[in-house]
Formats: C-alpha cells, sequence, structure tokens
C-alpha cells in the first residue's frame, strides 16, 4: 500500500521567503465566491469583500452541520477535552539521541521536554514515531519496534506516564502499509487498541491516513478511555465527530488569512500546520494564529534535519501561552475572522465571550510595522494589552499602537479588570520576558554529520588463513548507489534551500567518491554462527545490552544444522568486538564494495544479473550456508556477498541527533507491498543502505551479519 496521491503532492514545499499565497475565487461582477471545497477557505484581499466572506462562512457552516446532522457529543466528553488545546505536538523520532543517551542507557526524556521548553515554549503532546524507515530489513512488524524499545513495553509506558505528568500527551503511530512483515494473531485494529492500552498513550496517529476504520473508535473506547485518533490527512467532514485532530499539512494560505475548513466546522478540533520540508514556517504559524489552531513541531524528519529557524521558534514561544490561557475562548467563544486594521499588511481575527475580547494579528509584510494597529470601541472600565511584549496599552484616539515584527504575529486584549484573573500580572510579566528573547534571524540552521572514530587495527604482513587478498590500485573511483529516502544519505542535512528533498519519490541517486585504498585482507566469507561460538567460548564475552543478542540460538548453541549460516542478530558493537579478539576490524563500505566489484565496477560480484544459483534469492525464507554458492564468488575469490543477510561495515556516523551507519549486499528477506520498506532481497555491489541506529535491542536483526578485514603491509 502506497501513500495517497495527496501526499505527494502537498509536501511539495514553498520558495523559502514563504510568500506564495492561494488566490481566492471572484465572480466577474467583483462579488466574492466562497471556495469551502478546500482546506483552507481562501480569504479576498479587498477588505470591502470581507463581510460578505464571513456572511458565506456563517451559511457554509450551518447548512454543512444540518446536511451532516452534525452530532458532536464525543467533543463533550471530559476524557476527550485535553485535545483542545493540543496546540503544539512534537513528531518525535524514536532513534533520536535527544530521546535516549545509548551510552548512559536511559531514556533522556525530562532534557527533551526541557529543550523543548525553553526553545518551542513546551509541547502539549508527541508522537512517539517508530518504525519507517528502519522496517523492513527483517521480518519484525510496526508493533514490534515498540515491544523491543528499552525496556520493552514497559518502558514506553513509563515515557507516556512521565510526559502526562509534565503536562504532555502522548500519540503512538499506526502504519497501514505496514502489511508484509511478522503477522500477529489479531487484526490490525485490535491491536491498536491492545497496544494502546499497553503503553497507556492518549492518542494514535493514523499515518498516511485521513481516517481510521469505523470500529476503531468502539475499540478504544473499550480498551481505554480518551485516546482521540488523528490522521496525516485531512478526514472527510462527515469524520471531524469522531476524529478530534488532524493535521493541517501543506496547506496554503490566501494573503488575507483564509479560514481552516474543519477548524470553522467544530472549533474543538485541533488541527496542526506542518510543512516538513520548509525551513521557514512564518506562513504556517500566521494560519494557526488566525484560526485558533495548533503546529507541529518536526525537525529530525525521518533521520533528516530540518531545523525551526530561531525567528519562528521565537513566534511559537510567544503565542503558546496565549493560547492555552485562552483557550476556552478560541475553542468555544465567538470568531470572527478578518476584521479591520489600520495597515494593509497586517490582518486580525476577533475572538470575543462575555466581556472578554481578543484580536490576533499577522504581519504579511517583511518588514516591521509599528504605531497604530488596530482601531477599538473603548467601554468604560475595559483595560488594554499587548499579549505578545506583555505590557498594558492606553487607547490613542481609540487606536491601539503596538509593534510587530517582519512576518511576525500580534495580539489584543480588552478586559475589565474583574475578567483578568489573579495571575495575570505574571503572565503578564512572564509574556515580557519572553518577548526580550525574541531572535528575528530566519537563518537556516545546519548540522555536522561526522564520521565516528575507531581505533585502527594492525597491519599485518601475512594474511591470516580464511582471508582473501585485495590489492586496489591506491586511488580507486567507486559509484555509489542509494535510495534517498526520506531518511537522507550521507548527510543529515537536505538537498536543497527550497527545504524538501528532490527525492522524495525514492528515487535511486548516483554518488561518485574517490577514495584512496591500501591492500588489505577481508574474510572469505561472513562470520558464522560456528565462528562467533569459539568466540564466546574464548572471550565469555557478554554484551551490557543483551536484548535480543543471539535471538535465533537455542540455549545458547547455533540453530541445529546452523553452524555455518552467517551469524545475526548482532548489533555494530557486537560485530567490532568480535573483530577486536580476531585482531582484526570492519570493512569500511569503499573496501567492502571494491572487494564485491574488483576493479572493473561490476554490477554483482559475479558480473551482471541477478540469476539462479548465484546468491541465496529468498527460496527457503532463511539465511543458506556461507558457502552454498561458489558461482557467485566476486573476482578475488570472496563469498556472499550478495543476498543472504546484510552486512555491518564501519560507517558509523552522527549529527548528534542521528547516528546511523550504511549496510550492504542485501538478504533474503524482501517485505512486498509498500515502498516504505527498506528494500529487501539482494543488492547490486554498489548499492548501499542508511540503517538508522538506536539501541542494541533494535540494531540487532535477524538478516544483518558482518565479516572482517586486516591491514595489509603495502
Amino acid at each position: 500500500m502506497n501513500r495517497r496521491h495527496f501526499l505527494h503532492t502537498s509536501l511539495m514545499a514553498a520558495p523559502a521567503a514563504g510568500l506564495k499565497f492561494t488566490e481566492p475565487g471572484t465572480a466577474e461582477t467583483g462579488g466574492f465566491r466562497l471556495q469551502p471545497e478546500l482546506d483552507i477557505i481562501p480569504a479576498p484581499r479587498d477588505p470591502a469583500l470581507w463581510p460578505a466572506y464571513r456572511e458565506q462562512l456563517a451559511r457554509w457552516r450551518e447548512e454543512t452541520r444540518r446536511k451532516l446532522k452534525y452530532d458532536d457529543a464525543l467533543y463533550w466528553k471530559p476524557e476527550f477535552a485535553w485535545s483542545t488545546s493540543n496546540y503544539s505536538c512534537l513528531f518525535l523520532m524514536m532513534c533520536d539521541e535527544a530521546f535516549y543517551d545509548r551510552k548512559a542507557g536511559r531514556y533522556t526524556v525530562e532534557s527533551l521536554l526541557d529543550d523543548g521548553l525553553r526553545e518551542f515554549g513546551g509541547y502539549d503532546s508527541l508522537v512517539l514515531w517508530h518504525a519507517y524507515p528502519r522496517i523492513g530489513v527483517d521480518q519484525r512488524n510496526q508493533f514490534d519496534f515498540y515491544r523491543d524499545m528499552p525496556g520493552g513495553l514497559a518502558g514506553v509506558r513509563d515515557i507516556a506516564r512521565l510526559c502526562r505528568k509534565r503536562g504532555v500527551r502522548v500519540y503512538m503511530n499506526y502504519n497501514p502499509w505496514d502489511v508484509s512483515t511478522r503477522r500477529e494473531q489479531k487484526p490490525d485494529l485490535a491491536m491498536l487498541a491492545e497496544m494502546a492500552r499497553a503503553l497507556d498513550v492518549d492518542g494514535i496517529f493514523l499515518d498516511t491516513m485521513a481516517r481510521g476504520a469505523g470500529e476503531l473508535r468502539s475499540l478504544l473506547d473499550a480498551a481505554r478511555s480518551g485516546v482521540i485518533l488523528e490522521g496525516e490527512g485531512v478526514p472527510p467532514l462527515e469524520n471531524i465527530r469522531d476524529h478530534h485532530a488532524s493535521w493541517a499539512q501543506g496547506f496554503e494560505d490566501s494573503e488575507a488569512p483564509g479560514v481552516l475548513r474543519h477548524k470553522w466546522i467544530e472549533r474543538r478540533h485541533m488541527q496542526h500546520q506542518v510543512w516538513r520540508w520548509k525551513f521557514d514556517h512564518a506562513v504556517e504559524l500566521q494560519t494557526a494564529w488566525m484560526n485558533g489552531s495548533g503546529m507541529m513541531v518536526w525537525e529530525n524528519v525521518f533521520g533528516s534535519w530540518v531545523a525551526w529557524n530561531a525567528r519562528d521558534r521565537s513566534l511559537l514561544r510567544a503565542m503558546l501561552p496565549i493560547q492555552r490561557r485562552y483557550a476556552a475562548l478560541f475553542s468555544g467563544g465567538i470568531w470572527t475572522p478578518l476584521v479591520p486594521t489600520e495597515r494593509d499588511d497586517v490582518y486580525a481575527s476577533l475572538w470575543t465571550q462575555g466581556e472578554l475580547r481578543l484580536w490576533t494579528l499577522v504581519n504579511r509584510a517583511s518588514t516591521a510595522v509599528q504605531g497604530g494597529l488596530l482601531q477599538v470601541d473603548p467601554v468604560a472600565g475595559e483595560r488594554y494589552f499587548d499579549l505578545i511584549a506583555g505590557r498594558e496599552l492606553k487607547p490613542v484616539g481609540g487606536t491601539l499602537e503596538a509593534a510587530i515584527s517582519a512576518r511576525g504575529l500580534g495580539c489584543f486584549l480588552a478586559a475589565p479588570a474583574t475578567r483578568l484573573g489573579k495571575d495575570f500580572d505574571q503572565f503578564l510579566t512572564a509574556q515580557a520576558a519572553t518577548n526580550s528573547r525574541f531572535d528575528g534571524n530566519s537563518a537556516r540552521l545546519r548540522r555536522e554529520t561526522r564520521l565516528v572514530p575507531v581505533a585502527p587495527a594492525p597491519r599485518l604482513r601475512v594474511p591470516p588463513a580464511g582471508t582473501v587478498v585485495v590489492r586496489p590500485p591506491g586511488s580507486a573511483l567507486l559509484f555509489t548507489q542509494m535510495r534517498i529516502r526520506e531518511c537522507g544519505s550521507y548527510d543529515s542535512n537536505t538537498d536543497n534551500e527550497n527545504g524538501y528533498r528532490y527525492s522524495y519519490s525514492f528515487q535511486v541517486r548516483d554518488f561518485e567518491r574517490r577514495v584512496t585504498l591500501l591492500p588489505y585482507a577481508i574474510d572469505e566469507t561472513p562470520v558464522t554462527n560456528a565462528h562467533f561460538e569459539v568466540f564466546l567460548k574464548a572471550t565469555n564475552y557478554r554484551p551490557g545490552q543483551p536484548e535480543n543478542f543471539l535471538k535465533h540460538w537455542v540455549g545458547g548453541q547455533p540453530p541445529a544444522g546452523q553452524a555455518d549460516h552467517p551469524v545475526v542478530w548482532v548489533d555494530l558493537d557486537d560485530a567490532r568486538a568480535y573483530a577486536r579478539w580476531a585482531g582484526k576490524r570492519l570493512p569500511t563500505e569503499e573496501e567492502w564494495q571494491y572487494a564485491a566489484q574488483g576493479g572493473d565496477g561490476r554490477e554483482y560480484p559475479w558480473g551482471s544479473g541477478l540469476r539462479t544459483g548465484v546468491c541465496n534469492l529468498g527460496e527457503t525464507g532463511s539465511t543458506t550456508p556461507v558457502k552454498a554458492f561458489p558461482d557467485g564468488r566476486s573476482p578475488s575469490g570472496v563469498y556472499d556477498l550478495c543476498g543472504n543477510v546484510w552486512q555491518w561495515t564501519e560507517s558509523e556516523r552522527t549529527d548528534g541527533r542521528t547516528r546511523f551507519c550504511i549496510i550492504r549486499g542485501g538478504s533474503y528477506f524482501t517485505a512486498r507491498g509498500s515502498n516504505w520498506y527498506v528494500d529487501g532481497g539482494p543488492r547490486p555491489a554498489s548499492y548501499a543502505t542508511k540503517f538508522l541506529l538506536m539501541w542494541p535491542g533494535l540494531d540487532r536483526c535477524g538478516t544483518i551479519g558482518f565479516r572482517c578485514v586486516v591491514d595489509l603491509e603495502e
């Protein structure tokens, strides 16, 4: 199952300047024509047409709710009330180094949330994203990825409970396209309800979906109270009633800010503005601000680094405390879109509830504005405040004056002292402190990806037994292929300044690199179960984190009849430990590739094209002996470089948030049915796969083994 067409079209980002707007429809007479079929109902640029726009909006909302026989009963249930103020959601990769400290062997959720509070104004929820882009390397399914997290399901449940104590709700993730990995004994919907209860989560994020199946709501309600559904796509209008939230992904606004269709139908429905590949989120922030809606904070995009700039962080920090404090106003008061302002590039929405009036303002201009911005009718006993700057205002001739940064936000409050609240002074002081931190720098932020150094192995004069000598010409031009899935390639930064990756369609990209290769000897075969057993007996090696270590062994012994099969269920550090004991090291990916291709750059170790009898094509559904296919040897006589199992290489890299390694060769296993799976089956000698690293329990796989090399004297 592939993602729907709407996702392919909506994820292409506009230029970083972010100033392209949707044009609303107008009739030839100059009258306004509403376009409610759009996700953001565009507004006319001419203020003279705004009353007609609001009138048509109100009429359409009334007619639509009547046609739908709209029932908002689920929004009144107290267990779902949290979703109404769920303004800031973090999309969290569970392999993010900010979430789990591999060396200390512990989750670092407290520091993650503290950083979110300092940089973004705090999170109201987070999505615990788990499987993609790793899933498909072996048979583990999406639910196994939660089971194999540190501490298992109980460990993830503790995370959810800790977050809830901090006022942060937690979503688990569902990938409906996962149809080809290990199957559960229950249907997916039943598993979702069971997993929601086991993990104690508050919501389910429906990846690639606009809505969940009808029976999912009842299954969740029976399993755990208060679990909401939030789809990546836009749910049909008839599903607003039972889907409390949705992504507002790739929505293009009009120059005069438009109205979010779903928020207009149901004010308590939360939509999170998100545009994953953009480096400039000003328009999204303004859309959320004018609609009383939310934002998705997403910087680690499946292993690609797409940072929020300093200005956008400042804007979100300023708006979130206001949204949270006045959540009842934004979700239940009277909303008047597009009230007149005193400046051409400044737009405002008015929110009223009793004696409370609040205006959210946006500056569409690329320069700051200052001075009179809004005309008000003063009311006796009413006080006025600039909630962004955190200061009280005195109307000048009925005009409220303030400053709004370039492409920034403003907010005015009018209320009698009795409606301000006892802690209002503290709130105002906190807003002033936040405003003093404002940073208008919109420059793109990058992270440096570095190769993790390892200790060199000794250089030998005589190659060890069981190895094959490889003598490259010194300088070699290598052509490498990699499918640049959303996790990117050798660098964590995306590929262009527009903020989207050209290869979103998962094209294979060619890399040309000139490398220096000195003589080395490479193991004739991958390390086998028998080899690894000798190592264990000689060293009594036990990994510090033993989860899934040699999972396929029985009673501490290799499986019967598989002594000469490649050892699997070992992680990168397990492989390094074996190599050190053997006086060797892991090959670099360049050494691995040259050993597989020789000097002629052939497609596969045996030549060109896949065929039977040269490698493990997966016919048996398992590994095969490492010397089962002598006709598949490389030019230098190396066995088992294609199919059977992926192989670790000494290529670990990190940008401080994402660790990864390059694996080579492919394996016998192929997960079919979705292009979101890792490519399976035998892979060409030039083919490299970026494998995101997390911790040993997940990094150990049933389809990844290794071989070793030694350096030779020249």
